[in-house]
Protein backbone atom coordinates (compact mmCIF):
# COMPACT_ATOMS: atom_id res chain seq x y z
CA UNK A 1 0.00 0.00 0.00
CA UNK A 2 1.35 3.45 -0.85
CA UNK A 3 1.53 6.48 1.44
CA UNK A 4 -1.27 8.89 2.16
CA UNK A 5 -2.76 10.58 -0.93
CA UNK A 6 -2.80 14.31 -0.29
CA UNK A 7 -4.69 16.33 -2.87
CA UNK A 8 -3.50 19.52 -4.51
CA UNK A 9 -4.55 22.49 -2.37
CA UNK A 10 -5.23 20.31 0.67
CA UNK A 11 -3.88 21.56 3.97
CA UNK A 12 -1.73 19.47 6.28
CA UNK A 13 -1.79 20.72 9.86
CA UNK A 14 1.10 19.34 11.91
CA UNK A 15 0.89 20.27 15.57
CA UNK A 16 1.39 19.46 19.20
CA UNK A 17 0.36 21.43 22.28
CA UNK A 18 2.87 24.24 21.71
CA UNK A 19 3.56 24.48 17.97
CA UNK A 20 1.58 24.18 14.75
CA UNK A 21 2.61 24.17 11.12
CA UNK A 22 -0.06 24.85 8.51
CA UNK A 23 1.15 23.43 5.22
CA UNK A 24 -0.47 23.31 1.79
CA UNK A 25 0.18 20.71 -0.90
CA UNK A 26 1.11 22.69 -4.01
CA UNK A 27 2.02 19.42 -5.74
CA UNK A 28 -0.39 16.64 -6.60
CA UNK A 29 -1.43 13.22 -5.30
CA UNK A 30 1.71 11.53 -6.64
CA UNK A 31 4.31 14.25 -6.03
CA UNK A 32 3.74 15.87 -2.67
CA UNK A 33 5.12 19.42 -2.33
CA UNK A 34 4.22 20.99 0.99
CA UNK A 35 4.53 24.76 1.27
CA UNK A 36 4.47 26.41 4.71
CA UNK A 37 1.55 28.81 5.03
CA UNK A 38 1.76 29.61 8.74
CA UNK A 39 3.66 28.67 11.87
CA UNK A 40 2.18 29.15 15.34
CA UNK A 41 4.22 28.80 18.52
CA UNK A 42 3.54 29.58 22.13
CA UNK A 43 5.92 30.16 24.97
CA UNK A 44 5.25 27.70 27.74
CA UNK A 45 7.28 28.58 30.84
CA UNK A 46 7.82 26.16 33.70
CA UNK A 47 4.78 25.48 35.89
CA UNK A 48 6.34 27.23 38.88
CA UNK A 49 6.56 30.41 36.76
CA UNK A 50 2.91 30.19 35.72
CA UNK A 51 0.98 29.52 38.92
CA UNK A 52 1.09 29.88 42.66
CA UNK A 53 3.92 28.48 44.68
CA UNK A 54 1.80 26.03 46.72
CA UNK A 55 -1.47 24.19 46.13
CA UNK A 56 -4.47 25.84 47.79
CA UNK A 57 -6.27 24.47 50.84
CA UNK A 58 -9.98 24.07 51.52
CA UNK A 59 -12.03 23.38 54.63
CA UNK A 60 -14.11 20.23 54.52
CA UNK A 61 -17.16 21.88 56.15
CA UNK A 62 -18.21 24.14 59.01
CA UNK A 63 -18.75 21.12 61.30
CA UNK A 64 -15.44 19.50 60.33
CA UNK A 65 -12.57 21.95 60.77
CA UNK A 66 -10.00 19.74 59.01
CA UNK A 67 -8.37 21.16 55.91
CA UNK A 68 -7.21 19.42 52.76
CA UNK A 69 -4.89 20.52 50.01
CA UNK A 70 -6.16 20.96 46.50
CA UNK A 71 -4.21 19.53 43.58
CA UNK A 72 -2.21 22.15 41.73
CA UNK A 73 -3.48 23.19 38.33
CA UNK A 74 -1.33 21.84 35.54
CA UNK A 75 -0.65 25.11 33.71
CA UNK A 76 1.03 23.26 30.84
CA UNK A 77 -2.19 21.33 30.16
CA UNK A 78 -4.18 24.55 30.32
CA UNK A 79 -1.77 26.31 27.95
CA UNK A 80 -1.87 23.39 25.49
CA UNK A 81 -5.68 23.25 25.54
CA UNK A 82 -5.89 27.02 24.96
CA UNK A 83 -3.33 26.89 22.15
CA UNK A 84 -5.11 24.03 20.38
CA UNK A 85 -8.54 25.65 20.81
CA UNK A 86 -7.19 28.85 19.19
CA UNK A 87 -5.69 26.76 16.39
CA UNK A 88 -9.07 25.10 15.78
CA UNK A 89 -10.74 28.56 15.67
CA UNK A 90 -8.15 29.74 13.15
CA UNK A 91 -8.64 26.67 10.95
CA UNK A 92 -12.41 27.06 11.12
CA UNK A 93 -12.10 30.72 10.08
CA UNK A 94 -9.86 29.72 7.15
CA UNK A 95 -12.49 27.21 6.03
CA UNK A 96 -15.21 29.83 6.31
CA UNK A 97 -13.14 32.26 4.24
CA UNK A 98 -12.66 29.62 1.52
CA UNK A 99 -8.88 29.39 2.05
CA UNK A 100 -9.07 25.61 2.54
CA UNK A 101 -11.59 22.91 1.66
CA UNK A 102 -10.12 19.87 3.37
CA UNK A 103 -7.24 19.07 5.64
CA UNK A 104 -5.19 16.38 7.26
CA UNK A 105 -4.28 16.78 10.92
CA UNK A 106 -1.05 15.21 12.20
CA UNK A 107 -0.52 15.35 15.96
CA UNK A 108 0.46 13.13 18.88
CA UNK A 109 -2.51 11.30 20.47
CA UNK A 110 -2.56 13.63 23.49
CA UNK A 111 -2.82 16.75 21.28
CA UNK A 112 -5.48 15.11 19.09
CA UNK A 113 -7.47 14.40 22.25
CA UNK A 114 -7.30 18.07 23.23
CA UNK A 115 -7.98 19.33 19.70
CA UNK A 116 -11.07 17.25 18.83
CA UNK A 117 -13.44 18.90 21.36
CA UNK A 118 -12.57 22.28 19.79
CA UNK A 119 -13.62 21.18 16.28
CA UNK A 120 -16.67 22.97 14.95
CA UNK A 121 -19.06 20.97 12.76
CA UNK A 122 -17.52 22.53 9.62
CA UNK A 123 -13.97 21.77 10.76
CA UNK A 124 -14.87 18.20 11.71
CA UNK A 125 -16.32 17.70 8.22
CA UNK A 126 -13.22 19.21 6.57
CA UNK A 127 -10.72 17.00 8.44
CA UNK A 128 -10.31 14.12 6.03
CA UNK A 129 -7.64 12.21 7.98
CA UNK A 130 -6.10 12.38 11.45
CA UNK A 131 -2.70 10.80 11.99
CA UNK A 132 -1.43 10.22 15.52
CA UNK A 133 2.20 11.06 14.83
CA UNK A 134 4.58 13.64 16.31
CA UNK A 135 6.18 15.36 13.29
CA UNK A 136 6.08 18.98 14.47
CA UNK A 137 9.82 19.24 15.16
CA UNK A 138 10.79 17.80 11.76
CA UNK A 139 11.72 19.93 8.75
CA UNK A 140 9.03 20.06 6.05
CA UNK A 141 10.93 17.76 3.65
CA UNK A 142 11.06 15.09 6.39
CA UNK A 143 7.32 15.48 7.03
CA UNK A 144 6.73 14.96 3.29
CA UNK A 145 8.88 11.83 3.38
CA UNK A 146 6.98 10.36 6.35
CA UNK A 147 3.58 11.12 4.79
CA UNK A 148 4.49 9.49 1.48
CA UNK A 149 6.17 6.37 2.94
CA UNK A 150 4.45 3.07 2.58
CA UNK A 151 1.99 2.67 5.42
Amino acid sequence: MSGLAIRNGEWVVVCDGAKALVLENVGDNKFLNLKTLEVFEQANPATHEQGTDKPGRVSASAQNPSRASVGQTDWHDRAEETFLAKLAQHLDAALGAGKAKSMIVVAPPRALGMLRPAYTHALKSAVRVELDKDFVKLPVHEIEKHLTEKV
